[in-house]
C-alpha cells in the first residue's frame, strides 16, 4: 500500500550492515523485508533525525522513528517515541496519503482522522465536499 501511494520506504538503525544481513538470514520475520535497512553505526543519521539516545542504559540506540518526506524534500510528519511503543502502519499509511492528497489539491488541508475521500477543508472557508 506504501508503495501503491508512491512512498519509498527504508530503515535505519545504529546497527551495523553485518548484523541487518544476520536478521535477515535468521529472523523469519525480518527476512519478509524487500526495503532497504540502512545501518547507521555512528548515530549521524539518527542524531540528524533526534531520535538518538545519547546517554543511560540504553545509549548509542536510537527512539523509533517514523518520518514522512516530499519528493521536495521537506518533513511532511513525524513521530518520534519509546522502542516499547509499537507503530501503527495504517495511522502511517493515512498521514502519507494526505501529505500527498494535499500536495496534488494546492490549498486544501485534510481535517484530523481524514481518510481518502473524506471532506477537506480551505482555509479561511468551511469544509467542501468529498473529492
Amino acid at each position: 500500500e506504501f508503495k501503491k501511494a508512491g512512498a519509498e520506504v527504508m530503515s535505519v538503525s545504529t546497527d551495523t550492515v553485518f548484523v541487518h544481513k544476520a536478521w535477515h538470514d535468521h529472523s523469519p520475520s525480518i527476512s519478509k523485508i524487500t526495503y532497504p535497512m540502512l545501518a547507521d553505526p555512528t548515530g549521524k543519521l539518527c542524531r540528524y533525525f533526534g531520535t538518538y539516545i545519547e546517554e543511560g542504559g540504553d545509549a548509542g540506540l536510537s527512539l523509533r522513528g517514523t518520518f514522512i518526506i516530499d519528493p521536495d524534500g521537506k518533513l511532511k510528519a513525524m513521530d518520534i517515541h519509546d522502542n516499547s511503543i509499537g507503530r501503527n502502519a495504517k495511522e502511517i499509511l493515512r498521514k502519507l496519503r494526505a501529505a500527498k492528497f494535499v500536495r496534488e489539491h494546492k490549498g486544501l488541508v485534510c481535517p484530523a482522522s481524514w481518510e481518502p475521500g473524506g471532506k477537506t477543508l480551505k482555509p479561511g472557508l468551511s469544509i467542501v465536499g468529498k473529492i
